[in-house]
């Protein structure tokens, strides 16, 4: 099961639809191909270098102290987990779409990154919309991105670096160097 680290005011909180199983066993979110790992490294997002991420252990040491090292949560609308959002039953959002909505107004991060259409879909109840910047939801910026294992690397990339500008993340990281 994934616990999720949560702390008022993240820069970030990144939003998955459900974990797989490979993520879910784990206990660390997008841990099964670990390609989001590796383009927040290669945009600057956390400092750990692509062969540190390669390593469970070292990733579920880094993901136990993401949200105080660098202000960056995750959170999963479903926690159950499936091979692929095909097997997700219809409405069994609601939930978490619900502890979601909690979770942004307790919270307050400043930016809400919906991993995948399907994912901010799924939460705004809606059939259509864009990547990009979209509404604000309870004073946090909301972003879609796409999701992280279709398509160039480079496009999820300047995603992550528009959504670190985004939050302020990129000014925080500059503390690092």
């Amino acid at each position: 099961m994934i616990k999720y680290h949560l702390s008022k005011n993240a820069d970030i909180l990144f939003v998955g639809i459900n974990p797989h199983f490979g993520s879910y066993s784990r206990g660390v979110p997008f841990s099964n191909n670990k390609t989001l790992w590796y383009l927040m490294s290669r945009a600057g997002l956390i400092k750990e270098p692509i062969d540190y991420l390669k390593e469970d252990r070292n990733l579920q040491k880094l993901y136990k102290n993401l949200a105080k090292k660098y202000r960056i949560n995750f959170i999963n609308i479903i926690d159950r987990p499936s091979r692929d959002v095909s097997a997700l039953k219809k409405g069994e959002e609601e939930t978490g779409a619900e502890r979601l909505r909690r979770v942004i107004k307790t919270y307050r991060p400043r930016v809400v990154c919906f991993i995948g259409k399907v994912t901010f879909l799924k939460y705004a109840k809606v059939k259509d919309g864009d990547f990009g910047a979209s509404r604000n939801i309870d004073g946090s910026k909301a972003y879609v991105m796409h999701f992280p294992i279709r398509g160039e690397a480079s496009i999820r990339i300047r995603e992550l670096k528009h959504v670190a500008k985004l939050s302020g993340h990129d000014k925080f990281m500059r503390s690092f160097d």
